[in-house]
């Protein structure tokens, strides 16, 4: 991906502090990804951030509803995963950090709970209609966590994650939109450029 891609551009307006954090990934700067997240997630972050998250999962959902039906069982380009799997992972995983950061905010977070984030693959039949309301769950998910976080962004958080480490309870939240913002980069690949084989791989 690049970082003069059009579809990143397009979102700045609409999630700029998403967008700054995930320029460190384009460019393979990790250190800039958690200067840039911890600069921007601090203590009032997550009324701002959660409305950023929305519009990355409208995002989401208007390239879901591009993308012909046997374009969503194409190959996903990690592990063998499908478009449906990557696009139910990220999903899920936009929801799990969020749910993780309010648990930890609230003082809820399981004794048993794992602490590494797993990288696990949505459905492999799901089709168009199954992934929107996906994607539409996990944002209300989103915006309720983010106010469980909120007040509470720079409390500690026990999950860590193989990419950034550990981070902060705002951190995940603005986090989870880097995240989308990887695999946006992916259907963006399938739908700018028709025809293909499979998707470019990214780091989940």
């Amino acid at each position: 991906m690049s970082d003069a891609a059009a579809w990143i551009d397009d979102l700045a307006d609409g999630a700029p502090d998403i967008v700054a954090a995930w320029r460190g990934i384009d460019t393979g700067r990790l250190i800039e990804v958690r200067r840039e997240v911890r600069h921007r997630a601090g203590q009032g972050s997550a009324e701002r951030v959660a409305p950023q998250l929305a519009v990355l999962a409208d995002a989401l959902a208007a390239i879901v509803d591009s993308l012909h039906d046997e374009e969503v069982l194409m190959d996903g380009g990690e592990e063998g995963w499908n478009v449906a799997q990557a696009i139910g992972h990220d999903c899920d995983a936009r929801a799990g950090l969020s749910l993780a950061a309010a648990r930890a905010a609230s003082g809820q977070w399981p004794a048993n709970a794992p602490k590494v984030v797993p990288g696990v693959a949505g459905p492999a039949d799901a089709d168009r209609a199954a992934l929107a309301r996906k994607i539409a769950q996990s944002q209300r998910i989103v915006e309720r966590a983010a106010r469980s976080v909120a007040g509470r962004e720079a409390d500690p958080c026990p999950l860590e994650h193989p990419l950034v480490g550990r981070l902060r309870c705002g951190e995940w939240l603005l986090f989870a939109g880097v995240h989308d913002l990887m695999h946006l980069g992916q259907l963006h690949a399938i739908v700018d450029g028709r025809g293909t084989r499979g998707l470019p791989e990214t780091t989940r």
